[in-house]
């Protein structure tokens, strides 16, 4: 069936004839794709007669959806070459949609998600999952400010250091929400009370409304000027099921922070702070994270790079023994924090992160390097899913090291090709604990979108 629908799309892209040059972008959450600029064409081949589907004034459907293939190796995944490895395996996803839109007051958006894996036998939550609604939601205009969203849906928040789609594993992260939406000029705001879904690997079996875990957020955007703003966001998180490197139960947790985004000239920046309280069974919460980012486009013989830089410290518990947990939690961050090699989480860390990318025609080039240490000694190294992955059992603080290369071809607006390769460096704290050998990993992707 999947084959089928594959080949579905490449004769709408291929054999239609879309124009490379049609007014249509592709946004990460499809529901923002801009589908409305098809309406000024002339004439519509069969590809943008499905894309715009007109059904009264400022009234339409789109269809549309993604495909994408993908292989992926590990050598050495746990820094061990004694254990048994999953060499090479396949990954494979198929969303499609459906957006009714009634004019400006109202829409209603449908998207279903297929995710296959092949030959990994220790598979995670975020592998696979059959057939499942990924988003079903309505949204209505109240007032011309005022909007209202209820139902099933991706959440990006600012730079997704802590609220995102997870749109590098191969199952997205979804939330059944009820949203309230304000916006002007230049301020906006958000505030919504969401139940995490919990993915299952069959069909239609996704554990939903388990009000165990709730999140609950207020998220302001204040736009100072076209090149500078300010994100001033609380969180509340309530989960009865967590575990930490010494601590497991029942967490109420507070999250309070700050973003300062935009640009001066040819220099980005993106900084964030974040303080953390609330309670874990019978200890308080104090933890933090400060976020650091630079990046400067500069032009090197009649072309341009752009050279950033990356910084991030993560608190870590700093006492076992004390009634104080500062071990911070990112909440639901991108599934791949510091690269599709997804070893490290983002909790008790500190990293330092040059890179330097750019484009050249159609083909991108990206390069990385990042260092990792524990901000604890007290506290172990968490996962991409910030469970305990290496227990602290030594007094060392350097990780490891990691440097990383993408390579990026977009053969058209529909098609991308991209090849991501890393290799991690073992250090004194994953050497004394058994796990020195180098680890390497490679993800080739294919991506349709549709």
């Amino acid at each position: 069936m999947k084959s089928k629908i594959v080949c579905f799309i490449l004769f709408l892209i291929c054999g239609a004839g879309v124009s490379q040059n049609a007014p249509l972008e592709f946004s990460l959450l499809r529901q923002n794709d801009n589908v409305e600029a098809l309406k000024q064409l002339q004439s519509k081949n069969t590809y943008q007669k499905i894309k715009y589907y007109p059904l009264g004034n400022q009234t339409y459907l789109s269809f549309g959806g993604s495909w994408r293939f993908q292989y992926e190796s590990f050598i050495n995944e746990q820094f061990q070459n004694s254990q048994d490895q999953d060499n090479l395996w396949y990954l494979n996803r198929v969303m499609l949609y459906a957006h009714l839109k009634v004019k400006d007051k109202f829409q209603l958006f449908a998207e279903i998600n297929s995710s296959l894996i092949g030959n990994k036998e220790n598979k995670s939550p975020v592998d696979k999952d059959e057939l499942s609604i990924n988003q079903l939601f309505l949204n209505y205009r109240l007032f011309n400010n005022w909007s209202v969203t209820v139902g099933r849906q991706n959440l990006k928040l600012g730079s997704g250091r802590l609220v995102d789609a997870r749109e590098g594993p191969n199952v997205r992260r979804s939330f059944d929400l009820a949203q309230l939406y304000y916006h002007k000029k230049r301020f906006s705001a958000t505030t919504f009370f969401a139940i995490p879904v919990q993915p299952k690997s069959y069909v239609f079996d996704n554990e939903f409304l388990s009000f165990n875990e709730t999140f609950s957020a207020i998220y302001t955007t204040t736009r100072f000027n076209n090149s500078s703003a300010l994100d001033t966001y609380i969180f509340y998180q309530k989960d009865n099921g967590v575990i930490y490197n010494n601590l497991q139960g029942s967490e109420r947790r507070s999250s309070f922070g700050l973003r300062y985004f935009g640009s001066i000239n040819s220099l980005k920046f993106n900084n964030e702070v974040v303080y953390q309280f609330g309670s874990m069974e019978n200890q308080n919460i104090s933890a933090w994270t400060i976020s650091l980012q630079l990046e400067n486009k500069t032009k090197v013989h009649n072309h341009f790079y752009n050279l950033g830089i990356k910084s991030e410290i993560i608190s870590g518990d700093r006492n076992k023994n004390d009634n104080t947990l500062n071990t911070f939690d990112a909440l639901y961050p991108r599934g791949a924090y510091f690269g599709r090699v997804a070893r490290f989480g983002p909790s008790n860390l500190i990293d330092i992160h040059p890179y330097i990318n750019a484009n050249f025609n159609k083909l991108f080039i990206e390069l990385d390097y990042d260092v990792f240490w524990r901000q604890s000694i007290n506290d172990g190294v968490y996962n991409a899913a910030l469970l305990l992955e290496y227990p602290d059992v030594n007094n060392q603080r350097f990780i490891g090291q990691q440097i990383g290369a993408i390579i990026g071809y977009e053969v058209n607006k529909h098609i991308n090709l991209e090849f991501e390769s890393n290799i991690i460096f073992p250090e004194a704290f994953l050497k004394q604990s058994n796990q020195g050998d180098t680890l390497y990993h490679f993800v080739l992707t294919t991506e349709i979108k549709f």
